[in-house]
């Protein structure tokens, strides 16, 4: 007999936590290998690309808005540097031209593993900054077009700045962790798999493919979990802020929110071509991807990607909910408010919050406005309202910043959200303070 039995339960309890560990960690391994054929380096290519295979690749760099990124301000396109906030810190953009210092020691098949299971040349796990969790959807042939275009740009000798995460975030085995939690490999099968439902239509599928693939429209629109896990889009609310600055990323798909599902596809589409419409303007982070990617999109790929998320929006004629309206009592806000728009927004923004065509946006029947939440419309008032400058709108009405007091501006927006017919929450100027 034993002189020590307590130790048994503990024998037995440490032996079933070192099981667990193991059970866990083989799953990850798992998760981390599962659909990743071994790396088989292509044969050399018959001839150089043609001018062609170029210009799709050229395209398709522009759809993924790769120069966005990969160019620091004031930098050599894709040559990499620029600083990228998250909540766990700042990721680096990497080098994309083929200097050695960038990918000019890769093969397209190492580029087509980073696409499709992020992971860089030597095997390492990239960090999720870079979408491969939208990528792996991408084609064959789309990424190796774009590894063609890439190739043919000019060499830029920049190092890549190492990545500033708070630890554990950037070490390999969180990367793995994650990893298996949120990330399911494609391999390139994105025309089958980018919709969340069969679709017949030929149209949608695109519009899914571009959405779900290169566009990587979720990254920002849809909802993320405390780990930076993302949802797909219409999987629920969607709509997150965005890292490291004073914007919300609407949901594309909650009718409380851009409605889309009720909006004209003509007018959307309009809005990704050129930054402007009658009932709106991009600004913000938005503003830099219709300059840099969705105005240089063609048309069907354009209505293909507004068809693909009215797809997914409530139908034409569905009634959003209502919002709460301003307290009783309350006048005096409103009053404040209305006369702070005559003013200081009237002479652009009309009288009936109409806008002028071409030039102004309307307030009246704007979805920005009437936001869930304020955030967006107080970052237009306080920092000013800037189209980006684009082929159909080259020279974009701009609006200057208005440094109002706090309790000034809660009136403002109090004001723009309850006239003309809507009907949307009130501002605080405690949330005003908060949107600074």
């Amino acid at each position: 007999m034993s002189r020590r039995p307590w130790l048994r339960p503990a024998a037995m309890l440490g032996g079933g936590l070192l099981a667990l560990a193991l059970a866990v960690s083989l799953w990850v391994l798992w998760r981390n290998l599962h659909g990743e054929a071994a790396l088989v380096p292509d044969a050399p290519p018959a001839a150089a690309p043609d001018a062609a295979l170029l210009a799709r690749g050229a395209y398709l760099a522009k759809a993924g808005n790769c120069a966005g990124c990969h160019t620091a301000r004031g930098g050599a396109p894709y040559a990499g540097g620029r600083a990228i906030a998250t909540p766990f810190g700042t990721v680096y953009a990497g080098n994309l031209t083929p200097d050695a210092s960038g990918l000019g020691g890769w093969t397209a098949a190492q580029f087509r593993r980073a696409l499709w299971h992020g992971r860089s040349a030597d095997g390492r796990l990239l960090v999720p900054a870079f979408p491969y969790t939208h990528y792996t959807l991408v084609t064959r042939a789309d990424a190796d077009a774009l590894w063609a275009h890439l190739r043919s740009l000019p060499p830029v000798a920049q190092a890549n700045r190492p990545h500033a995460l708070r630890w554990p975030y950037g070490s390999q085995a969180a990367l793995a962790v994650w990893r298996a939690l949120f990330f399911s490999p494609q391999a390139g099968n994105g025309p089958a798999l980018a919709t969340q439902a069969a679709v017949a239509d030929a149209v949608v599928q695109r519009g899914a493919y571009l959405v779900n693939g290169l566009g990587h429209c979720s990254a920002c629109h849809g909802s993320r979990n405390m780990l930076g896990g993302s949802g797909a889009l219409g999987s629920d609310g969607g709509g997150s802020a965005v890292p490291g600055q004073r914007w919300q990323a609407p949901s594309l798909t909650d009718p409380q929110q851009l409605a889309m599902g009720r909006r004209s596809a003509s007018e959307l589409v309009q809005l990704l071509k050129t930054g402007l419409s009658d009932q709106a303007a991009v600004m913000g982070p938005m503003a830099e991807v219709v300059a840099d990617s969705t105005q240089h999109l063609s048309d069907a790929d354009l209505q293909a990607m507004v068809a693909y998320l009215q797809s997914l929006a409530p139908k034409p004629g569905a009634a959003a909910p209502r919002t709460a309206s301003l307290p009783p009592g309350e006048s005096s806000t409103l009053d404040r408010g209305r006369q702070l728009y005559a003013d200081q927004c009237v002479d652009c923004h009309g009288p009936q919050g109409q806008g002028a065509p071409g030039a102004y946006p309307a307030l009246a029947g704007n979805p920005i406005v009437t936001l869930p939440d304020a955030t967006n419309l107080v970052q237009a008032i306080i920092g000013g309202g800037f189209a980006p400058a684009t082929a159909g709108n080259p020279r974009p009405y701009g609006m200057p910043p208005y440094d109002l007091p706090h309790d000034d501006l809660a009136a403002l927006a109090t004001w723009l959200r309850a006239s003309w017919g809507h009907d949307a929450a009130p501002v605080s100027a405690v949330q005003v303070l908060l949107a600074r």
